[in-house]
């Protein structure tokens, strides 16, 4: 009915339930991202946040508090077509195939724990830089439990090496859930980032690089550097880079190039994900932003992992745009040897 009526229905944790802290907050200061005098201007539109508070991130020089992390038991709760249920309460954790007002009451029952979320299912890069996070924390509360198909791609690697086995499931009911609210950047998030890394590196000897240059081509949402093999092709040549196109590579290989990496670069995107979960501790992420999608979202990890962000923002549109190799090799040169 509340649909019907378009009122909003409560989110599933906004319940009386079971809730404990699982890490403090913490204080965190927001260094200044590297740039040129004159990108601000040029940004024309941002993504997941207003340009005041994506420029703001940038400019940086000021000091938040991060919230604690909570997890939360609840009970009775139903797990249908990508939708948790509770007493009248919702919890979407990816779109829905079915557009029925009615379900069938699962007959399975589970004591459980999940850890994904919307943007993890829509995205490969949030799913390994906060979702995979999430499973750290539930790893210690049971059986963890995940909507998502059997893996593809890059996954099932990532998988393997962070011990992630979840049960793949639709349609549930879990007399027992348990579920987090992880998304503040707390020390305590930071700490599961560097234990994420060094699952990933375990037993690899991995070689310094001054630099990796990932490609994003033309996989993801449309978002095309017109002159990115140029300039993939000038920083191997100028600063010795590696060249790495991740839909060509494996995890392990990936992660070979990236682990020992002083610069992880590429155009804003799921892609760098790779480079940001293995990078090292005081490695900088130099990001290509297109003018009319603009986005912190990166600089925020950085941000809490005590690394560097610098970034350029190119010309054109939020699909198909160029950027000056004189301007990626000038911020550049601002980075700290």
């Amino acid at each position: 009915m509340r649909s019907l009526l378009r009122q909003p229905v409560p989110d599933i944790l906004s319940k009386d339930a079971d809730k404990w802290e699982v890490a403090p907050g913490s204080p965190s200061h927001v260094p200044p991202a590297i740039f040129l005098p004159d990108q601000i201007e040029r940004i024309r539109g941002t993504e997941f946040s207003p340009p005041d508070a994506v420029i703001r991130s940038f400019r940086g020089e000021f000091d938040v508090e991060q919230e604690p992390t909570f997890g939360y038991r609840l009970k009775n709760v139903d797990l249908v077509d990508g939708v948790l249920y509770a007493d009248g309460r919702q919890r979407h954790l990816r779109a829905r195939t079915s557009k029925s007002l009615t379900y069938a009451v699962p007959t399975d029952v589970l004591h459980g724990v999940m850890y994904e979320s919307w943007i993890g299912n829509r995205w490969f890069g949030t799913w390994l830089r906060q979702d995979c996070l999430t499973h750290l924390l539930a790893e210690p509360e049971g059986q963890t439990v995940t909507t998502a198909p059997p893996p593809k791609g890059h996954v099932p690697r990532y998988e393997e090496l962070l011990g992630m086995r979840p049960l793949r499931r639709q349609h549930v009911h879990f007399d027992e859930l348990v579920l987090f609210e992880d998304l503040p950047n707390n020390e305590g998030k930071a700490e599961r980032a560097r234990d994420l890394r060094k699952r990933i590196l375990a037993g690899r000897e991995v070689a310094p690089l001054p630099g990796v240059f990932i490609l994003r081509g033309s996989t993801g949402d449309e978002r095309v550097l017109e002159n990115e093999r140029e300039i993939a092709d000038q920083l191997a040549e100028t600063y010795g880079f590696h060249v790495l196109d991740p839909t060509a590579a494996t995890v392990d290989e990936i992660a070979d190039v990236c682990g020992e990496a002083k610069v992880i670069a590429g155009i804003e995107g799921s892609h760098l994900a790779h480079g940001l979960a293995t990078m090292p501790p005081d490695a900088t992420l130099f990001v290509i932003q297109p003018p009319e999608r603009v986005v912190a979202t990166l600089k925020m990890v950085t941000d809490r992992q005590g690394q560097g962000f610098a970034f350029v923002v190119a010309e054109g549109t939020d699909t198909r745009f160029r950027v000056d190799w004189e301007e990626v090799q000038r911020t550049l040169d601002l980075l700290p040897q």
